[in-house]
């Protein structure tokens, strides 16, 4: 199953294949995305989609970072040291499973649900105004990843951007037999908000695991 882009046109063949091969692997290797570390850390990301995160964030020098899904913290710390090179902000990083994760002054992991309300409202109801972006990777599920739109884009900034990743799943293009997933979520969020905008200029390197997952705040 081919997705169209942007632009009304069907991604080629080679951008697909590159999914495909990054997320399972040639054979008797395993999937790339499985072996890509961060300073020694696993980093389940594809390089080319932190590039664009580093130019998000030096374009919006964010005060918050707020990420669900910490598995390993490998994009935590990645995240941490482009806030040290910006000299400013701090990311909160939510998980259901404990684990052993890399110190770093500018991290807080958070045990628990990206979903659970008093939890969000605990960690992030009392802050003061500030830059705040949102990145979501926990359960990939559509009812969970909808449930997370839900909640957490009112914490995002006018200007800032919620980044909904692995949008590629369930056939977009790859992994076509998930089932309903962040880009059915998605899609479903978008329908019922003006507050948000797909930035298509951040999908410039063809290969992301975020295609139309890229959304600025507008209003």
């Amino acid at each position: 199953m081919e997705t169209p882009d942007q632009d009304g046109r069907e991604p080629s063949r080679a951008v697909n294949a590159f999914h495909d091969v990054y997320y399972n692997g040639l054979p008797g290797e395993g999937p790339v995305f499985q072996r890509t570390w961060w300073m020694g850390v696993p980093c389940l990301k594809c390089p080319l989609d932190l590039w664009i995160y580093q130019e998000i964030c030096h374009e919006i020098r964010p005060d918050l970072i707020i990420e669900t899904g910490t598995h390993l913290g490998g994009s935590a710390l990645f995240m941490a040291h482009m806030m040290d090179v910006l000299g400013k902000g701090e990311i909160v990083t939510i998980d259901t499973s404990p684990g052993v994760r890399p110190a770093h002054p500018r991290i807080r992991y958070v045990l628990g649900s990206s979903v659970d309300e008093a939890l969000l409202a605990s960690v992030l109801g009392e802050r003061r105004a500030e830059v705040r972006m949102v990145i979501l990777d926990s359960d990939h599920s559509k009812a969970h990843v909808k449930r997370e739109l839900e909640l957490l884009s009112p914490f995002v900034t006018v200007g800032s951007y919620l980044i909904v990743e692995d949008t590629n799943i369930n056939g977009h293009p790859t992994y076509p037999d998930f089932g309903p997933g962040p880009f059915e979520a998605l899609e479903e969020f978008l329908d019922d908000t003006t507050d948000f905008i797909i930035d298509p200029s951040r999908e410039k390197f063809l290969m992301t695991f975020n295609p139309k997952g890229f959304l600025k705040r507008v209003a």
